[in-house]
């Protein structure tokens, strides 16, 4: 039973090459690129990944499909370029492969880095993400953003994690905080919902409150209240931004 490894990546240097050092183990890799301006496809290459380049970006669930589809091994992990697969999930993982009554799909738990520190709270983790599964067995929702793999099979959960630096700095925050409402604001839009200020305020008020309090944000100490106040920012501008989209029409 093989394992193909799967990501997509734009301009992911710093990354990439950690994230394919720990899926090693691996079969195949097949990397989707998106134009990537730095040494993203060189260092694909130079790992010997099966590249792929797109001349447009459809989002990231049509994306991570497409990576998909191209996939020719029994087993597949999809990977993000800032994840990496702990020496305990392999073994994990490769067992679980070897399992003959083992499940369709399994969900990993991240262990995520927040500019300084591995946080234990805030709804980040366990952080469970459906990564692993048999070929046919699931694929990808068609979302522009916030994509999540929909299983069609059996399912199950790994014990060990991945280890996910998803923001090293506060500048990668304030990009993200700007990307992914921007992201967020047109799916919302194509799906018919309304934006507004008082929708805006109201959302991002219940992002901080239930990243803070009821996730606990506050035992993540001034990290906790960061993420809070930055899970809130990203939240009031993606429907500041879908009411200015309907401004627009």
């Amino acid at each position: 039973m093989g394992l193909s490894v799967i990501l997509i990546t734009k301009n992911e240097e710093l990354n990439l090459k950690d994230c394919l050092d720990s899926v090693s183990f691996a079969d195949e890799i097949i990397i989707l690129d998106s134009q990537s301006t730095d040494q993203t496809q060189a260092i694909a290459k130079a790992y010997q990944a099966t590249l792929e380049i797109s001349t447009h970006w459809p989002g990231f669930g049509p994306a991570k499909n497409r990576a998909l589809g191209l996939a020719t091994q029994d087993w597949i992990l999809s990977i993000d370029a800032d994840e990496r697969v702990t020496p305990e999930l392999q073994q994990e993982i490769q067992i679980v492969m070897q399992t003959q009554d083992s499940k369709d799909c399994y969900a990993i738990p991240r262990r995520s880095w927040y500019c300084g520190k591995f946080m234990a709270h805030s709804g980040w983790y366990p952080d469970y993400v459906d990564r692993l599964f048999k070929k046919g067995s699931a694929q990808f929702s068609n979302h522009l953003v916030h994509e999540r793999l929909i299983p069609l099979g059996s399912t199950g959960k790994l014990s060990n994690h991945f280890i996910h630096y998803s923001y090293r700095n506060f500048e990668q925050v304030l990009h993200k905080v700007n990307t992914y409402s921007s992201a967020s604001a047109q799916q919302a839009f194509n799906e018919g919902k309304q934006g507004g200020l008082g929708k805006a305020i109201t959302h991002g008020f219940w992002a901080f409150f239930r990243t803070y309090l009821i996730r606990k944000g506050f035992l993540d100490g001034r990290y906790g209240l960061a993420l809070a106040i930055s899970n809130a920012a990203t939240s009031y501008y993606k429907y500041i931004k879908l009411w200015h989209l309907r401004q627009d029409r």
